[in-house]
């Protein structure tokens, strides 16, 4: 034996029918808090903080660099950032 039944209903009219939990609330407060969380992150993303994140440690790399490239082509004959040769010494 066969047979079919339609069902006409929404979703809430289902998951009462069938005695699962009304989940509404908290998915409400999920999204709130999602929603709290993704501004927070998008102040992070603005330029100039994304900048002071990326940049100091590849700058101050640049700038060390820049400093060897410039003694050695003026003759002075450093081949090392002078940090690298301080600690050396030691």
């Amino acid at each position: 034996m066969k047979f079919t039944v339609n069902m006409e209903c929404s979703p809430e009219e289902a998951r009462a029918f069938f005695g699962l939990p009304d989940v509404q609330p908290m998915q409400q407060a999920m999204m709130k808090e999602m929603q709290e969380r993704m501004m927070s992150g998008i102040k992070q993303m603005e330029p100039d903080k994304m900048m002071q994140q990326w940049l100091p440690m590849s700058m101050q790399a640049f700038d060390q660099f820049q400093k060897m490239f410039w003694s050695s082509m003026q003759g002075g004959g450093q081949t090392a950032a002078p940090t690298v040769q301080a600690a050396n010494k030691k």
